[in-house]
């Protein structure tokens, strides 16, 4: 007997999905994997900015190995029993909530960066940025096990008579309360987050307007000051389009869901939704990493070293100085 059209287009959708979802994975995971390893090669990246750079690459790297992957376990209708189909969907949050917080400490590094830059290096130390790594973390994971202390969907063990230990078709949709996704988990920290590191980039976009006006004024300012103040601005507006433009779509359906019962979302647009939320963690080593001129240097250095097994190559125009070799201590990250 030959499947009905409309079961071979979803099957069709489906396999798009997950197609698209590995590839995805992978790109997260290797461009990260190389965040974290240009970190460690060279020793210049190892400030403060780069705590919150490798806990968010670490965040990245986590949701393209183990989030990605569950996220299509999930969809293609596993059966387990309740509580592990409801820990699994708690570990989807707490990963990607990690990586959320994760872009607003980032955020909040680079707004004292430009705000107090006489005392930033004494407030912002390494011990401190770690402290902060931590909490992010223990944030993620705090919010993201409230599921399990009780805001679930437990109907389906009070109504149906199901037991905890009876085997359901896990779904994310089935284990979960779509009010806690709503209040809690987006407007609460996604919304919130969101609105901080809008307010951040605006201060930091007026901070620099005042002193590109002053240097103006002053007239004694080079081109390449003025270019890299430039660069960092247009750095933060990207920031926020991307991670507004990746994270919204999903929860904005998430809100039609809740708010209209009746709503019906195709599945293709859920897809969609939740592809675009992990397409932000396979974009944010291009937005924070590779948009930084010395790490560029290190990766190219690493590349033809490591993995090309090519000596690093010196630069022969006399000109241009060649770069630095990785074992060199070198000055910090070039402001963005």
């Amino acid at each position: 007997m030959s499947s009905s059209p409309g079961i071979k287009l979803q099957e069709h959708v489906d396999m798009m999905y997950i197609s698209m979802e590995t590839a995805i994975a992978l790109a997260s995971v290797l461009g990260n994997v190389l965040v974290v390893l240009v970190v460690c090669v060279n020793r210049a990246l190892r400030d403060t900015t780069f705590c919150f750079i490798v806990s968010l690459a670490v965040a990245d790297i986590a949701v393209g190995a183990l989030v990605i992957p569950l996220a299509i376990v999930v969809s293609l209708g596993l059966k387990t029993q309740f509580y592990t189909c409801l820990f699994l969907s708690c570990l989807l949050l707490i990963i990607t909530q990690g990586s959320i917080l994760s872009l607003m400490a980032i955020a909040i590094d680079r707004y004292l960066r430009v705000k107090i830059p006489t005392k930033y290096s004494i407030i912002v130390t390494q011990r401190r940025a770690w402290v902060a790594v931590f909490l992010c973390w223990l944030l993620s994971t705090l919010t993201g096990l409230v599921p399990m202390l009780g805001w679930h969907n437990d109907h389906l063990i009070g109504n149906l008579s199901i037991t905890s230990d009876d085997v359901i078709v896990c779904k994310f949709t089935t284990v979960m309360r779509m009010d806690y996704m709503v209040y809690f988990n987006f407007f609460g920290w996604v919304v919130v987050p969101l609105i901080i590191m809008i307010t951040l980039y605006s201060q930091i976009f007026r901070v620099i307007r005042k002193q590109l006006n002053m240097r103006a004024e002053a007239t004694c300012d080079t081109s390449k000051y003025l270019h890299k103040e430039l660069k960092l601005a247009k750095s933060l507006a990207l920031v926020v389009f991307l991670f507004a433009l990746c994270w919204l779509p999903l929860h904005v359906m998430n809100c039609i869901l809740f708010f209209c019962p009746k709503c019906k979302v195709p599945k293709s647009a859920m897809y969609v939704g939740i592809f675009m939320s992990h397409v932000n963690s396979a974009l944010n080593p291009l937005v924070y990493a590779f948009r930084i001129q010395r790490f560029r240097t290190t990766l190219v250095q690493f590349a033809s070293r490591y993995m090309l097994c090519k000596p690093t190559q010196i630069n022969t125009c006399p000109n241009r100085p060649s770069p630095p070799p990785l074992s060199e201590k070198t000055p910090t990250i070039e402001k963005l």
